[in-house]
């Protein structure tokens, strides 16, 4: 027998707190920690005056328009609205009962922070309803509510993503139950006026669930509650213009694109690393078999669609791009690990990391965007203003300016040049200003070097103001432009009026 006493004799006994982070955690702890992460993803809303989504000002615009319309001779001459029911209609449907109790820019303020309370909310919903318990999983999930998608504004799908995830939770709650399809055809309507993506979501995370459990052709019909919105497709209660796979570019070089874009938000570098640790927890998790299918196989066809979905889906931009951060979410949600306190606790500083980048962003951006802000002022009510606004092509994060001249159409019931109004697709029309008097002929992808050339800029044409947004100067001016007031990043010219039979 060896003189050498064993290891454990000279081994100090563990703490109690080594004991305690060294053991594994109890439902209501990770609850409470599930619940703390979605609150404290609301953050960059509550610290940032103006939400910094790059679509939030021409949404906001579009709800003054459908809600003042009737009340405004201004508002009457230049734009239309349309009412009727189609899968996009998330957050104008809900800003009719918030704007009844708040100013309209508190009422858009309020939903912009909802949606990522309702996704983190929704995140727990699927976690604990699957394991009544919230575990490293849920946790990395909650990095994906800021996706790219979220940080352009998209309000409709970001909803529609949240009310998805409840509803699929809703939908393993009630297995069993002879009244879950009552309560699964109005759900799947639900879903599907939020944002007709979000219901696509829907049906391929409950197809997922369901061929798990049998792997055989009642997957395939299992999902039927939810199908009936293909009946409001197919007569007409959606957009026209069903898929375009207009890339301008070849297609592999594109979704490369979008895929290197998966977790895009400031730090290029940054961005890419996290995306690369998330996609490698997950092959490491899929080849150990940690991978929890009732979850596993909605996430694989999340993101198989990003390949096969077109670009645009009824007018709505990027619709392949959001396949893969919500793919990336549900694959996150699928992980089956059981991990001690300390891996738990650990678990969320990559959300968190994210998340005051984030915010750190959105309090210095809203800043200038109250500065850009102080032009309005000096407009008259119901300007007609042309607005330009330059992106540079090589930064690597959003603009969130890009759509500031719809806070003139909020405030001064101003014609501008930023709106979503394509004929017989979007609900808002323009009646004045030109077929170029809208998104996207508002903004301008710069490249180091190029002239800013604004001489023959169209939408000026049809304008009585110019307001010009951007990083440097422009080389020229539109004609007729008189400079009324200018600094570093932004510039205001009086337009004067075109001489008679020119």
């Amino acid at each position: 027998m060896s003189a050498e006493p064993p290891h454990e004799q000279f081994s100090r006994p563990a703490s109690p707190l080594g004991r305690w982070l060294r053991s594994e955690p109890t439902p209501r702890e990770t609850l409470i920690l599930g619940l703390m992460l979605a609150m404290i993803a609301t953050l960059p809303v509550l610290v940032a005056a103006y939400p910094q989504m790059v679509d939030y000002p021409a949404h906001l615009a579009r709800f003054h328009v459908m809600l003042e319309r009737d009340h405004s001779p201004f508002l009457q001459q230049y734009y239309g609205f349309k009412w009727r029911w189609m899968g996009n209609l998330g957050a104008d449907l809900l800003i009719q009962p918030l704007a009844r109790w708040f100013p309209l820019e508190t009422a858009g303020r309020i939903i912009a922070g909802l949606i990522p309370l309702l996704a983190g909310l929704g995140i727990l919903a699927v976690e604990w309803v699957l394991r009544r318990r919230i575990g490293v999983g849920a946790v990395l999930a909650m990095t994906f509510i800021w996706s790219p998608a979220l940080l352009l504004g998209f309000l409709n799908f970001g909803l529609s993503l949240a009310a998805a995830l409840f509803v699929f939770a809703a939908w393993v709650l009630l297995e069993g139950k002879r009244w879950r399809a009552a309560v699964m055809v109005p759900a799947g309507f639900l879903v599907w006026v939020c944002h007709v993506s979000g219901w696509g979501v829907l049906g391929l995370m409950v197809f997922g669930y369901e061929w798990s459990r049998s792997k055989s052709w009642r997957a395939f019909l299992a999902p039927w509650p939810l199908a009936f919105p293909v009946l409001a497709l197919l007569f007409g209660a959606g957009t026209k213009g069903l898929a375009s796979y207009g890339y301008g570019e070849s297609v592999p070089l594109y979704k490369w694109a979008i895929w290197k874009q998966a977790m895009r938000d400031s730090i290029e570098w940054l961005d890419y690393a996290c995306l690369i640790l998330v996609l490698g927890l997950l092959g490491v998790s899929a080849w150990l078999r940690r991978i929890d299918q009732r979850l596993g196989w909605g996430a694989l066809l999340l993101l198989l669609s990003s390949f096969a979905l077109p670009r645009h889906i009824f007018a709505g931009d990027l619709v392949d791009a959001r396949m893969i951060s919500t793919g990336l979410l549900v694959g996150c949600l699928a992980l089956s690990w059981r991990v001690p306190r300390w891996v738990l606790l650990l678990a969320p500083l990559l959300f968190v990391g994210r998340l005051a980048l984030t915010t750190q962003n959105w309090q210095r951006d809203s800043v200038e965007t109250a500065h850009l802000l102080e032009t309005i002022d000096r407009l008259p009510q119901g300007a007609k203003l042309a607005t330009i606004v330059i992106t540079e092509r090589n930064d690597w994060h959003y603009n969130p300016q890009e759509h500031i001249c719809g806070y003139a159409l909020v405030r001064r019931d101003a014609l501008v040049n930023c709106n979503f109004a394509l004929p017989m697709v979007h609900m808002l029309t323009i009646s004045e200003g030109g077929e170029y008097f809208r998104d996207p002929y508002h903004r301008l992808n710069h490249r180091p070097g190029q002239p800013i050339n604004l001489l023959s800029y169209d939408p000026a044409k049809h304008a009585d103001w110019f307001w010009y947004v951007g990083r440097n100067r422009p080389d020229k001016l539109p004609l007729r432009a008189r400079v009324i007031a200018a600094d570093k990043h932004t510039l205001l010219a009086r337009l004067a009026k075109r001489p008679a039979g020119s």
